[in-house]
């Protein structure tokens, strides 16, 4: 065990904070336990009578379906369905697209497949280095530091958080600038000496396109606009010859060039010869629940189960054939599109909280409240069910079967550990009451082993194939995908013999350096960035109802380097406003000696005028449609007292 800011972190096997306050949602007073229609309580039959019925007075394509990246793969893959066969909706798609679709966007670019890591954990434990861009998982996950136990740590983050107190070395670029700072790595790793030429003439192609951008980015140019020096950036280059594994996370997808981020630290990794060699690698750190599974069967806009592409009629004619129906949509809109869609009249969401998570939160609240009808599917009056027509109360985690697929591509099994409380359901039969009333229950399965076994069949043949997945053979086996056959091993490894384009090759893709969306200027001096803490997860509507929790982390607050406060009149301890082009948050001042000067950091999990995501800007990657969520200019005011 270790100490992280004074909380206890797990060791080998343990869980951390949230984890083990968890089971306090169980039974919490506050859970949903009987459907809400317009806040009276209803029977089910009562509340899926009247979301049929109304259902039934709006075009396919004005109602909308918001998924989450928490639900099993069993529920991921029936809501798909549901969206594309019973309503016949092309507007579906999912708040993973707010986690991990820049690294999903880059991986498919790069490989020609898309798994968070394509080696098992237990890899990192062999390599000399790690390097982690925009990743804090001494905060978000610690259960995941024992497996960097004995190796160098590389952390790039504008901030100096717990995870960049244990790295050997700390690297902390202005926000923004990660790309311009994977640039001027990868030329001083050519400059140096350091990169594997067999490896790139034998298994890349591009990488001379790549270069010519790279030649630009000097070590000291790079120095300019990162603020990251040039020692400091041949050092790590030197520190990644070798045994070296180079992940990335939120913080460097999360900005309107989130894909060319990303493709840029691969372009790195692909340079020294990481990636499709036992040892060294290149993956991306899962942010939800089941983030790799989730986006793996059908949730996303323009994807179908299997990983397929919604647009490919191959892909579109096998699951035709799989689920007996002789027409499909096409893709629809991506997550913030559609939550500002002002052509919807319906929208369903399960497992999300987007009235709190999305950016430019106040905009998306306001679309939906001006929607006919908001169904909200969830175990907790979150902020976004408060606003619905209909609340459902569904079942959480201990209290139903499915398969979840970690960040290393393997498939686990959640079994069923106690009962619901009476009057909860699960989503799957919430679906399956849903399309009986719009006449087709009959291709809608409620057990989870049985939408398992669909979900096998449908995903047979595709990038992700799970075909060869049972859930007998989960209880006895580690098994990660692809899986193409019952007598299969799985996949723990991809790579290793080949990449996944057609001529087995790994692409380079040439990026530049384009900074932030919104850049500072006089009138918003500085740069906001936005993450998580230790004790909250996601948007806080289950963490914020744990009392050793919020006795921990009570409220809204906005770290700043003490001449910042300084220069705005504010002291630690006294409350703020931080003001963006979106909009005003109030938090509570913490001086940090360790940030920089130019830069703000705020928590992402409370409501209200705390809502983090009042400010940040909805400027989109052109990829993946992913928002800008890490960085927004913004100023920085005096509360002032009306009394």
């Amino acid at each position: 065990m270790s100490v992280i800011d004074g909380q206890v972190a797990p060791g080998p096997g343990g869980l951390c904070q949230k984890g083990w306050t968890a089971g306090e949602l169980l039974r919490h007073p506050g859970r949903l336990t009987t459907p809400l229609v317009h806040g009276r309580p209803a029977s089910w039959d009562e509340a899926l009578d009247f979301v049929a019925s109304r259902i039934k007075e709006f075009e396919p394509d004005e109602v909308a379906v918001f998924g989450g990246g928490g639900l099993t793969n069993e529920k991921a893959y029936l809501l798909g369905k549901f969206a594309r066969v019973a309503l016949k909706t092309s507007q579906i798609d999912y708040n993973g697209r707010f986690c991990m679709s820049s690294a999903a966007a880059a991986g498919n670019k790069a490989f020609g497949l898309d798994r968070g890591m394509p080696f098992p954990l237990s890899d990192l434990k062999s390599a000399d280095t790690v390097l982690l861009a925009g990743s804090n998982p001494a905060e978000t996950m610690p259960p995941f530091l024992r497996h960097l136990e004995g190796t160098r740590l590389i952390v790039i983050d504008p901030r100096r958080t717990a995870t960049a107190e244990r790295a050997t070395l700390h690297l902390q670029p202005a926000p923004g600038t990660d790309l311009a700072l994977a640039l001027g790595l990868l030329h001083t790793a050519v400059i140096e000496g350091v990169i594997d030429k067999e490896y790139i003439s034998s298994r890349t192609s591009g990488f001379d396109d790549a270069w010519r951008v790279a030649a630009q980015w000097w070590p000291e140019h790079t120095e300019r606009v990162t603020g990251v020096s040039a020692a400091d950036q041949r050092a790590a280059v030197h520190m990644l010859a070798g045994r070296s594994y180079i992940l990335t996370g939120r913080g460097t997808e999360q900005h309107a060039s989130g894909t060319d981020n990303v493709s840029a630290w691969i372009n790195l990794a692909l340079a020294l010869g990481l990636p499709g060699r036992v040892g060294s690698g290149y993956g991306c750190l899962t942010g939800q629940g089941n983030g790799q599974g989730g986006r793996e069967h059908g949730q996303k806009a323009d994807q179908l189960p299997g990983y397929r592409k919604l647009d490919d009629p191959v892909a579109r004619q096998h699951i035709m054939d799989v689920w007996g129906v002789d027409w499909l949509p096409g893709p629809g809109r991506s997550a913030y599109e559609l939550l500002t869609a002002d052509d919807l009249r319906a929208m369903l969401v399960f497992g999300s909280n987007p009235v709190v998570s999305a950016p430019r939160a106040s905009g998306v609240a306001e679309r939906l409240k001006a929607l006919d009808l908001l169904v909200v599917a969830d175990f907790v009056m979150s902020e976004t069910a408060a606003m619905a027509d209909v609340v459902f109360p569904v079942t959480q985690w201990a209290e139903e079967d499915g398969t979840m697929t970690n960040l290393e591509g393997r498939i686990i099994r959640r079994r069923k550990a106690l009962d619901p409380p009476a009057g909860v359901r699960s989503d799957l039969h919430l679906i399956h009451g849903l399309a009986a009333r719009l006449g087709c229950a009959e291709k809608f399965l409620t057990e989870p082993k049985e939408v398992f076994e669909e979900l096998r069949r449908a995903s047979a043949g595709g990038p992700s194939d799970y075909s060869g997945v049972t859930y007998e053979r989960l209880d006895a086996e580690q098994l990660h995908w692809p899986v193409p056959s019952v007598d299969h091993p799985g996949t723990p490894r991809l790579f290793l013999d080949r990449f996944a384009h057609p001529d087995g090759l790994a692409r380079f893709v040439p990026v530049d350096h384009k900074g932030p969306a919104e850049p500072p200027d006089e009138e918003f001096p500085l740069q906001a960035t936005t993450g998580r803490v230790l004790q909250h997860y996601q948007s806080g509507a289950q963490t914020r109802r744990i009392g050793e929790l919020m006795k921990a982390v009570p409220e809204m607050y906005v770290e700043m380097h003490p001449d910042t406060a300084s220069r705005a009149g504010l002291a630690s301890g006294e409350p703020a406003h931080v003001v963006s082009r979106r909009g005003r948050v109030t938090a509570t001042v913490r001086c940090v000696p360790s940030m920089r000067a130019d830069a703000v950091f705020l928590p992402f999990h409370f409501p209200g005028d705390g809502r983090a995501n009042l400010l940040t800007n909805p400027a989109l990657d052109p990829t993946s449609r992913m928002p800008e969520f890490k960085v927004c200019a913004v100023r920085l005011e005096q509360v002032c007292d009306e009394s």
